[in-house]
């Protein structure tokens, strides 16, 4: 008889396995917000580079988390990394854009979600805005991104957080390129 193991995915054991991690190596946070998810680099009000997710959404945290794995060192002196970013209601030149930048992050959440357990949504984030053309070349982006990161390795501090993520769920011996099929994105 299989067993099935339910999950609980309580974004605090995320800020401690993020913080547990970085804050004393990179001197980053996980930070629960109130509003919309912004990466805010250390200042006078607080010594801490801070990542900060929206509402204390699982997956907002995951997403958040991937922004920072990839941002390089100039990128985490800059407010939500020097991006610019426009709400839902983008045209589609601003989406084309939004989805070049979304490409890396999002593979990289994939592979975080799936270590955790928890479903993987593709996300073009512009519900009332004009379509970029084909969503499923985006998708196809994604997917193809992942099996790069698993080809090839990941970003130094995502492999550092995957692995943390696979242990704390333990999840290491169901995690492989399999997991990732591109009919689920």
């Amino acid at each position: 008889m299989e067993v099935c193991l339910v999950m609980n995915h309580d974004y605090n054991d995320l800020i401690a396995l993020f913080n547990g991690l970085f804050e004393e190596t990179e001197g980053t946070i996980l930070v629960r917000g109130e509003d919309e998810p912004i990466y805010l680099p250390r200042d006078e009000s607080c010594p801490h580079d801070r990542v900060i997710f929206a509402h204390g959404y699982f997956s907002s945290a995951l997403h958040e988390i991937s922004h920072w794995c990839i941002a390089g060192v100039e990128r985490r002196r800059k407010v939500d990394f020097g991006y610019w970013y426009r709400p839902d209601g983008r045209t589609a030149d601003e989406q084309r854009q939004f989805e070049q930048v979304e490409v890396r992050p999002q593979a990289l959440e994939w592979l975080f979600s799936e270590a955790a357990g928890v479903r993987f949504h593709v996300s073009l984030d512009n519900l009332n805005g004009a379509k970029s053309g084909n969503d499923q070349s985006f998708r196809q982006a994604v997917w193809e991104q992942a099996h790069r990161y698993l080809d090839r390795g990941l970003p130094a501090r995502g492999g550092r957080f995957l692995a943390a993520l696979l242990a704390f769920y333990r999840r290491s011996d169901q995690f492989g390129p399999a997991n990732f099929d591109l009919a689920v994105l």
